[in-house]
């Protein structure tokens, strides 16, 4: 409780969140289960992609991120040029009024500090910059909590997010790969730790043995057309990730297996529609998924998984399905390394469905082990979430911080 003459901590938090994109929307669940279980007390509102979603969903309210409602849609005539142009100059004063109505403001999870899909640097790199030059202008904390990142190419995204991270009073790594990839920017990151991604905070659904029909196996698909550094050869690598897995998902079909396939973004719907209509067969069903507890469910009916989104690979291996990634960056590497899996990946840029299909069989072969040892990583992931979010308030609440520290010294 806030002692009456105290107020409320204000706490924001700030993403591409609310847009479709299941993963990042998961970060914010684990960060708003936190702060309702650790600091009931705050005031949380949000910066985001998708204000009128995460209102709906998560019961806070929420400011649009950018002032040109267009954003992120191609600009071509002059006149949304001219608005692009404008917006880009309106949301330095937007950012900045809601920066300065906090004290604190948490960007959850997510991979904000690299380029792997394609990404422009005026786009969200430059919110991000503007979040965290808000923050230090104005005495604000701003927190990077279990975020990704990668070394970048493109020097303009990589010198914004350089001087983000720099700016942020607070950072935390989801892997040890992205925490290298900051020092190797030039970001000291001495004092940053590392901890599993934020979604194995989320609660695990009730019920999570094999509950689908006998055999059936996930596959998690992705409109992945390759990353920043691809775009001379992005259809080339979406025709051959397309191709690569209609062939393994029609190879499973003739071995009389139920396939269900899997999304992570709203995106991903024209591949799914592709794989039904390549592979004519009622034994292929498509899931509607809304949330990251929706896909743990479906993963959890599985026998086994294959998937590309690293939060779907994430859900699998939270439920202790065996896994099989199709890799397409360091973080999914990283990833299935953490969860003894690490033999157990495929390259999304070159499918090869009979060598995927190898892979595959082995780890069914597999399969009673690698559940046993996920059993024993997804504990350890979630001891260490704990000392993540002991970090954070210790960081981020230091008042609370105290006021706990005292209450377990008068504790009988």
């Amino acid at each position: 409780m806030t002692p009456a003459n105290e107020t409320p901590v204000r706490v924001g938090v700030f993403g591409l969140l609310g847009s479709g994109n299941l993963g990042n929307d998961g970060s914010l669940e684990a960060v708003l289960g936190y702060l309702r279980a650790e600091h009931p007390e705050a005031v949380v509102d949000a910066l985001c992609g998708g204000p009128e979603a995460v209102t709906t969903r998560f019961g806070i309210p929420a400011t649009r991120l950018h002032w040109n409602r267009a954003e992120y849609r191609t600009a071509s005539r002059a006149g949304a040029i001219a608005a692009k142009g404008l917006g880009k100059l309106v949301d330095v004063f937007r950012t900045a009024a809601w920066v300065r109505r906090h004290d604190v403001v948490i960007v959850p999870g997510m991979g904000v500090l690299e380029a792997t899909l394609p990404l422009r640097p005026w786009g969200f790199p430059y919110s991000l910059f503007l979040l965290c030059a808000s923050g230090r202008l104005f005495g604000t904390r701003v927190a990077l909590v279990g975020v990704g990142a990668a070394a970048i190419g493109n020097r303009p995204t990589r010198t914004l997010v350089r001087w983000s991270a720099r700016l942020a009073a607070y950072r935390s790594y989801r892997d040890a790969q992205s925490r290298d990839a900051m020092r190797a920017m030039g970001v000291d990151t001495a004092r940053d730790e590392v901890h599993p991604d934020l979604a194995f905070a989320l609660p695990t659904p009730p019920g999570s043995a094999p509950s689908g029909r006998p055999g059936q196996v996930c596959v998690g698909v992705m409109d992945f057309h390759g990353g920043n550094d691809d775009r001379a050869r992005a259809e080339e690598i979406h025709r051959r990730y397309l191709d690569g897995t209609i062939r393994f998902v029609r190879a499973l079909v003739e071995d009389g297996r139920p396939v269900r396939l899997l999304t992570g973004d709203k995106c991903d719907a024209s591949v799914v529609a592709a794989i039904l209509d390549a592979v004519d067969s009622p034994l292929v069903t498509a899931a509607e998924t809304a949330s990251l507890a929706d896909l743990m469910k479906e993963t959890a009916a599985a026998d086994t998984v294959v998937a590309i989104r690293y939060h779907n690979l994430i859900c699998a291996l939270k439920v202790g399905t065996p896994t099989l990634a199709l890799s397409y960056a360091a973080k999914s590497d990283a990833l299935m390394a953490r969860m003894g899996l690490a033999a157990y990946r495929h390259p999304a840029r070159e499918v090869d469905a009979d060598r995927l299909l190898e892979q595959f069989r082995d780890l069914e072969r597999r399969s009673a082990e690698l559940r046993r040892t996920l059993a024993e990583r997804n504990l350890a992931a979630a001891r260490q979430l704990e000392h993540q979010f002991t970090a954070l308030t210790a960081a981020l609440f230091p008042a609370a911080d105290h006021a706990h520290a005292h209450a377990r010294q008068e504790s009988p």
